[in-house]
């Protein structure tokens, strides 16, 4: 059974972080500004990684990710989604009213224009390896971990650059669930690890 457990049958998961950037940069063509649902409906809805991969990416994004209560906001949904993926649901609700947060479509497309190259670099590191760490049941504790990600997010935005470490984290969880690359897994399980050690010392 593959790491990537389905949540909801819509189109073929990207295979890679490029491929996942081109659907997202046309998501919503015929509005000037974007929705979180037309993202999610450009990547598929059928798994866990593209979801996290979108969380992670937004978190970290400039001009997205710098705006006040971004990262909060991507965490409720993450810690909704990561939740029901540990209660067993095969398809995942999310409410409406964060489903319908936008952002301009100028921001948007200069962030993902700005994406564009490091995605490429970052689908060249990427194979299956140790996929123990990323094929079922190893999502559980991903997205164990995720939800602790999520949860710790808002007092994260307190600590300079503990945010962009959590958004960091959620990204290369993603990528390792979409590559079966548990080399990535044990970073982002290292990168989470010491990014929730920073936030509780600066927290103190």
């Amino acid at each position: 059974m593959s790491s990537d457990t389905p949540l909801a049958p819509h189109l073929e998961r990207p295979r890679n972080l490029s491929t996942l950037i081109a659907r997202v940069r046309h998501a919503g063509r015929r509005r000037d500004d974007i929705s979180l649902d037309a993202i999610l409906d450009a990547v598929g809805r059928r798994s866990f990684a593209p979801f996290l991969l979108i969380a992670g990416l937004i978190t970290l994004a400039p001009l997205i990710g710098d705006i006040p209560g971004v990262p909060t906001l991507m965490a409720s949904l993450v810690v909704l989604v990561a939740a029901q993926l540990l209660l067993g649901r095969q398809h995942f609700w999310l409410p409406r009213f964060l489903l319908e947060r936008r952002v301009s479509r100028e921001r948007f497309l200069r962030v993902t224009g700005w994406l564009e190259k490091p995605a490429h670099w970052v689908d060249c590191c990427l194979r299956a390896r140790l996929t123990w760490l990323t094929r079922s049941p190893a999502h559980l504790p991903v997205a164990l971990t995720c939800l602790l990600i999520g949860l710790a997010m808002p007092p994260m935005e307190l600590v300079p650059f503990s945010a962009n470490g959590g958004g960091l984290a959620l990204t290369l969880f993603g990528l390792a669930l979409l590559a079966e690359d548990g080399l990535m897994a044990l970073a982002a399980y290292l990168l989470t690890g010491t990014t929730l050690a920073l936030v509780i010392i600066g927290l103190a």
